[in-house]
């Protein structure tokens, strides 16, 4: 096992051992509140200096630099094949077959996912918020991989809670126009508003595409404050990343 931090939370499935991954948590950093502590964003306005030093300390349990994306709640996948970034890509995903090429995307109540093959010849990472959920990131995050869907073991990372995650019926709509089955995933309140279970919704698409080894989904970034930012609960705030590689060296993986 690589040398993580261990607030980090490892992703408890039954991925290959050469398949190495981890999700960040807001402790161990070196940025000040509102960040407080390991913001790995540089675009909510920490300063560059204490964003490139967590960047840094994560860097250290990582086989390479990751491979940054500029997130803007789109379904643009980047295929990585080099194992050194050098560029941040417009996506909201990233997938590769290269070996020690870090996939990574940052979340503060999105849903980070993480996906592989049982072989362990492809990995993902993958930001899904709403939008980019019910347009269909996951679909083609699963397309862009290249391999039979009933091979992949996919990873729910920490996200808004199905008890904090209010939305308007609009959003509830726009999943029901996509899949009649999401009606499940959102409880009405009684302000007009529903709760939705972004979990659900996640794991209803990947089984819609053939994906049935689906684990995680059990934290709230919302609840959790003392692990996770929460863009929702707090505004102005840090971000966390997950990341995925293929490693080659089995003395850590």
């Amino acid at each position: 096992m690589s040398s993580f931090d261990s607030s980090w939370l490892v992703p408890d499935w039954p991925a290959p051992a050469h398949i190495q991954a981890c999700c960040t948590t807001r402790l161990g950093g070196v940025s000040q509140a509102p960040f407080a502590s390991f913001n790995l964003g540089d675009h909510v306005g920490d300063d560059p200096l204490a964003v490139a030093e967590n960047r840094h300390l994560l860097s250290l349990a990582l086989p390479n630099p990751p491979h940054w994306l500029a997130q803007t709640h789109s379904t643009e996948i980047k295929m990585i094949t080099t194992p050194t970034a050098n560029a941040v890509f417009p996506a909201d995903a990233s997938v590769t077959r290269m070996p020690e090429a870090v996939c990574v995307v940052m979340t503060a109540d999105c849903l980070p996912l993480l996906l592989t093959d049982q072989q362990g010849t492809v990995v993902a990472a993958v930001h899904a918020g709403w939008r980019g959920l019910c347009d269909g990131i996951i679909e083609r995050a699963v397309q862009a991989m290249a391999v039979p869907a009933t091979t992949l073991l996919a990873w729910l990372g920490p996200a808004i809670g199905p008890k904090a995650f209010e939305v308007g019926a609009e959003v509830r709509a726009a999943f029901m126009a996509q899949a009649a089955e999401a009606e499940q995933a959102f409880t009405p309140q009684q302000n007009g508003k529903y709760l939705a279970d972004i979990y659900q919704l996640a794991r209803q698409r990947l089984q819609a595409v053939g994906v049935s080894h689906i684990s995680g989904g059990t934290h709230c970034t919302v609840t959790d404050r003392e692990r996770f930012f929460s863009y929702r609960r707090d505004g102005q705030t840090g971000r966390m990343a997950s990341c995925i590689w293929i490693s080659t060296n089995l003395t850590s993986a």
